[in-house]
């Protein structure tokens, strides 16, 4: 599959802002409501943008039951979930308890049978167990809906390349590609590394999303070090924090990108209409193309 130029990230509904506390705190109070992050999302929809790059946050299994409610209103739409959500683990077992989470988590596949595959993990140390019923459970708030590629967590991914773990990622991408139907995706902070362990795992032509931009923030390694693979590794690039939380000018942001034709695409998020339609407009100019392909 052709990833879109943008893709729409979440960051903004959910209080993340890496520059800013009180921006981020402002965004969370105003996207307290479930309303109000898919009146953004119409908006980007309307700008012209169809993949919607988000997390697994209880929020988004409401906004994910608008769209599939709403079929004929968001045509061509998909989501490309990320996992996982670790708060909502956290959060369910202190407000159900340990049994009760595990009955809002576990798949649709009957409560039992789920449980004894995840009992047989644990009891067995089966990793191939965990790592499927986890990625189960994640994708049950989108079912029905097209998820063309699912993405693992930077918070996961950079904990197993620090274990060398590099079998969990070929279990995630096969169990992605099997039961899904969908590519693998994997988000991280140290790209050269990942793309290392991708390597040795068997994970060929990986999508991986990373920290790219013109002031090296947040790019574990620096900007040489990206370029060097952007040149020579073969893999699928997403950019993301291209404005490096608004401290790069957007012009300046994306023409940097421009001159970087290997990235396929750029996560960008946004909490207004205006700021949606001059990021569309600007991408559109500058690549020449519609930002859905």
């Amino acid at each position: 599959m052709k990833l879109d130029r943008l893709l729409f990230g979440d960051n903004q509904f959910f209080g993340v802002n890496h520059m800013s506390e009180e921006k981020a705190r402002q965004s969370a109070m105003r996207f307290q409501d479930t309303g109000a992050i898919i009146d953004v999302i119409d908006s980007a929809y309307a700008a012209g943008v169809r993949s919607f790059m988000c997390t697994t946050h209880d929020r988004i299994a409401e906004v994910a039951e608008h769209v599939r409610t709403h079929p004929d209103r968001y045509d061509g739409f998909t989501f490309l979930p990320c996992m996982p959500y670790a708060h909502k683990y956290a959060n369910a077992v202190t407000e159900h308890g340990m049994l009760g989470a595990l009955r809002h988590f576990l798949p649709d596949e009957g409560y039992l049978n789920a449980a004894m595959r995840g009992g047989r993990a644990f009891a067995g140390k089966d990793v191939d167990g965990l790592v499927t019923l986890l990625v189960d459970s994640e994708m049950k708030m989108f079912r029905g809906l097209p998820t063309p590629v699912v993405f693992l967590q930077n918070v996961v991914v950079d904990l197993l390349l620090g274990l060398r773990f590099d079998a969990a990622f070929s279990i995630f991408a096969d169990h992605v590609r099997s039961r899904y139907g969908a590519e693998p995706g994997f988000i991280t902070m140290n790209l050269p590394l990942a793309l290392d362990t991708l390597e040795r795992a068997g994970v060929e032509n990986p999508i991986v999303c990373s920290n790219m931009n013109k002031l090296a923030f947040r790019v574990s390694g620096g900007t040489a070090a990206y370029d060097e693979v952007l040149a020579t590794r073969r893999f699928r690039p997403i950019a993301m924090s291209v404005f490096a939380s608004g401290a790069i000018p957007a012009r300046e942001a994306l023409e940097w990108v421009r001159a970087r034709p290997q990235i396929e695409s750029i996560v960008f998020g946004a909490s207004s209409r205006q700021h949606i339609e001059a990021t569309v407009d600007l991408v559109q100019e500058l690549w020449g193309e519609t930002i859905a392909r």
